[in-house]
């Protein structure tokens, strides 16, 4: 079977892996682990596109269920730190998740959740500020991503090697600038320049607005590759199980698109 292409480097990882370990036994020379008992291999089902999409509906409904929550129960004097701890956890996991390559529905729900807690508190911050506006946010985040799913869906956009390449590449590019304008932050009020404070007296320059644009089609074109790896794990008959790994791949970038769209619409209402 020819390899999986790792055209999304996370979810891309976890997917090759998984053909890698259904082809094992398919080897020259390879023992099978059947082939001796006068047992048959068991069965397993493989992924569907339908197990995808009720798993990332499932995650979604569990963020947003745990959203609410933290934004009716968190007191203020508590959600600094609250965001604190759900932001370092919730890294710590993600990189538990993708470089150990699990798919446990349990690991995944915890992320889901704690992603919750953390998107409660952000989206009450906002709306304090600007009324209505996570809403707008929520309708912009999913109109994007159906949106590119058309796009992915009528081949106008496809995750070509080089469009791979690209995506990845731009990707990597903004999340270091913010990395960068983290750190210059705690010796310079505002970084580099890329972003704005929250305050809706606060003037905004061009720059963060255009950053915050680039961020969003950089999110978006992800989804491209991440139903590209949908499409090619259900090509290749994964097991069932990998469907939680494409899930939590969607999650993830909505995640991502859904903060950065707040972001950009708190500029766009001073």
């Amino acid at each position: 079977m020819p390899e999986l292409k790792s055209s999304n480097g996370a979810l891309g990882r976890v997917l090759t892996g998984a053909a890698q370990d259904r082809n094992t036994y398919a080897q020259p020379g390879y023992p099978a682990p059947y082939g001796d008992t006068g047992y048959a291999a068991p069965q397993v089902r493989t992924m569907t596109v339908d197990d995808v999409v009720i798993r990332t509906v499932f995650l979604l409904a569990l963020t947003g269920i745990t959203g609410a929550v933290s934004w009716l129960f968190i007191p203020p004097a508590v959600q600094g730190l609250a965001l604190l701890a759900s932001g370092v956890i919730g890294l710590v996991l993600a990189l538990v998740i993708v470089f150990a390559q699990v798919t446990n529905p349990v690991v995944i729900s915890a992320y889901a959740v704690i992603q919750g807690v953390a998107a409660g508190v952000v989206s009450k911050f906002y709306e304090n500020l600007y009324d209505g506006i996570v809403l707008q946010a929520v309708v912009a985040t999913f109109g994007v991503f159906f949106a590119m799913a058309v796009l992915y869906k009528f081949r106008v956009l496809r995750a070509t090697p080089k469009f791979a390449r690209g995506v990845i590449g731009a990707l990597i590019g903004v999340v270091a600038l913010m990395l960068i304008n983290f750190v210059v932050g705690f010796f310079n009020d505002g970084g580099i320049g890329i972003r704005a404070s929250a305050d809706p007296s606060a003037k905004v320059s061009w720059l963060p607005i255009v950053f915050s644009l680039v961020v969003i089609v950089v999110a978006a074109l992800t989804f491209i590759l991440d139903f590209d790896q949908v499409e090619q794990g259900v090509r290749y008959g994964l097991p069932e199980k990998y469907a939680w790994a494409c899930a939590f791949g969607l999650l993830v970038g909505l995640i991502f698109l859904y903060y950065e769209v707040l972001r950009l619409l708190s500029y766009l209402r001073r």
